[in-house]
């Protein structure tokens, strides 16, 4: 029965993390295009078909260990190429490319929320629970998918933000770290604390939506 059940969580958080990751890569692409870049559309990124966007690490194996050895899931997308130089401003649209993937995620956020209120009203039976899950973890791997990305150590998307708001001389003496950006995250992920940077805002984000009547309570137990 156990078995069943994990089984069953696969199959409705693996689609549903699959679908995030790559919205999040194709928002990066189509900003980049509508500022100038055509080089994520001429590589064929710009798309929702799963295969180019595949990351053997991120995209496969990542999410294949989260269910092996039942943690929760999680997983990234091969980011998409991008060229500041082709960008009408590149300083300033760089940021704006960066915040896309993000923001994306907030997108997929309220879409959840605003379908799982819908099915409240809607006699499915005992799909409905099965759905609201989905919905659920859609909500909860988005917002986490939105606060990881925004973290501003390279090659993270908050590291692009942060570089291009700062004045030009502290974002080349920002910029320094980014050789060493994943070691950072690795040293984070090992010593624990990458956990509270994902769990406070998240934990914040979710009491908020409950507390705005955003979220129905009942998926909090499905």
């Amino acid at each position: 029965m156990r078995a069943a059940f994990f089984a069953m969580e696969w199959i409705i958080q693996i689609p549903v993390l699959f679908f995030s990751v790559i919205f999040h890569e194709f928002a990066h692409g189509w900003m980049a295009k509508r500022r100038g870049d055509d080089t994520a559309y001429l590589s064929g990124r710009l798309t929702f078909n799963p295969v180019p966007h595949i990351d053997p690490f991120g995209t496969i194996l990542l999410p294949a260990l989260c269910a092996i050895t039942n943690l929760p899931m999680f997983g990234w997308a091969k980011p998409v190429p991008i060229n500041p130089y082709r960008m009408y401003e590149p300083r300033k649209d760089v940021v704006k490319v960066a915040l896309a993937g993000p923001l994306s995620n907030l997108v997929l956020v309220g879409a959840s929320l605003l379908l799982a209120n819908i099915l409240l009203f809607i006699p499915l039976g005992g799909l409905k629970p099965l759905l609201l899950h989905a919905l659920f973890f859609a909500v909860i791997i988005n917002l986490c998918l939105a606060i990881f990305n925004l973290i501003p150590i390279a090659p993270l998307d908050g590291s692009q933000v942060l570089a291009g708001v700062l004045p030009h001389e502290l974002a080349m003496k920002y910029e320094r770290h980014a050789p060493y950006g994943m070691w950072i995250m690795l040293a984070l992920m090992i010593s624990g604390l990458l956990k509270y940077v994902l769990t406070v805002p998240l934990n914040i984000a979710v009491a908020f939506l409950i507390n705005a009547k955003l979220m129905p309570a009942i998926m909090l137990y499905m």
